[in-house]
Order: C-alpha cells, then structure tokens, then sequence
C-alpha cells in the first residue's frame, strides 16, 4: 500500500511520541511512505518555528525525509472547499502520486472524505486499516 502523509502527521511523528509516531514506524516498514516537496518545506520550517530545530537537526530530518518518495510540487492545484491555501497544493502531490490514501489530522480536510476518488484518513483510521 502507497501512504501520503500530511505535514501534521508527519510533525507528529518526528516531534512527539504517540500514534502518529507509531504510525509513521509501521508504515515505512511495511508500507510505501510517500510524501511531496511542498510537505517537506512545510515540515521543516514548524519544526524551526514552533520547536526551535537546530540546523543540524533540521539537516538530519530533511535527509530522512528525501529517503521517501518526494513528489514533486505541481503546477496546478485543485480547488477545495478550505481555508488553507497551502493545502491544495499538497493535495496535487498526493494525487498525482496515486496513493491509495492520504493521511492527515487536519479537520478541513477530513471532512471532504474524497478527493477524486483519493480517500482522506484520519492518523488512527489508518492505524486501524492498515497498520499490519
């Protein structure tokens, strides 16, 4: 199963212990990670702000990042019903990475439920389903 993880799944799993952690460590074992470039940019510039990263560490958690499946940022951007502007555009990642999922905690998001037939999950609905 191909995964695309959101940013706040993924900040989870890097900055504190839980589900999301437990996830992020099962699904690279048995499942494929995928994630896109606007992600990472994102992932790296809360864990600057909002937990005062080092450069050092922010340098060891872009190389684990790079180690999965980085799409690239897409020229277009579905139109969605959310007040994020930044999510769209990581919306176009993870379709055209054709995932079977997209995992996030973001309230908007999961309401949608679907996007173009790409299921939206919550961290523990994932944990739930496919976890192993």
């Amino acid at each position: 199963m191909k995964v695309f993880l959101d940013t706040n799944v993924l900040v989870s799993a890097l900055a504190t212990r839980g589900l999301c952690a437990d996830l992020y460590e099962r699904l690279l074992t048995l499942h494929e990670v995928v994630i896109g470039e606007p992600v990472v940019l994102e992932v790296l510039d809360i864990l600057q702000r909002k937990f005062r990263a080092t450069p050092e560490l922010l340098s060891k958690v872009e190389a684990e990042l790079r180690l999965l499946r980085v799409i690239p940022a897409q020229a277009i951007a579905p139109s969605l019903p959310i007040r994020d502007v930044d999510d769209p555009w990581i919306i176009a990642c993870a379709l055209q990475a054709d995932v079977d999922c997209f995992v996030t905690g973001d309230a908007e998001l999961l309401a949608l439920e679907m996007i173009d037939k790409l299921p939206i999950i919550s961290p523990r609905a994932c944990w739930e389903k496919w976890s192993g």
